[in-house]
């Protein structure tokens, strides 16, 4: 993710063991990383139960607040893709019991497709 895209709010694409790594004390037992995303601290991840919303607060980053969205809250999402102008995808979820979306934006070299079809799969099975 360039310095670039990371001003602007835009997350990018991080290793799946970096983000096990991260998150290996609020995991549950056998649950598996399938996609996760970066933006400077703040992390967006994708596991086989749940969307998990990680935002590091303060100078230190060391207090972290975790946001754990079952993937049966998930009520409706959409994704927007870059375009020649725009150079950032978006992606917005609506969540049972909220009444605005949960925006996310990513930078243009971000595969929106593979976790658009993550999400529509995840949610299906609901």
């Amino acid at each position: 993710m360039g310095l670039f895209d990371a001003i602007l709010g835009n997350a990018g694409e991080m290793s799946n063991e970096e983000a096990k790594e991260e998150l290996a004390t609020i995991l549950g037992a056998d649950e598996q990383i399938e996609l996760a995303y970066k933006l400077i601290r703040d992390m967006i991840v994708l596991t086989d139960r749940r969307l998990i919303l990680i935002d590091k607060q303060g100078m230190t980053g060391k207090k972290v607040e975790y946001r754990s969205v079952p993937f049966k809250s998930i009520t409706m999402y959409t994704v927007e893709t870059t375009g020649h102008f725009d150079l950032d995808a978006e992606l917005k979820l609506w969540i049972s019991g909220q009444s605005e979306p949960i925006a996310l934006e990513f930078n243009g070299k971000t595969n929106v497709y593979a976790m658009q079809g993550l999400l529509a799969a995840k949610i299906a099975d609901k």
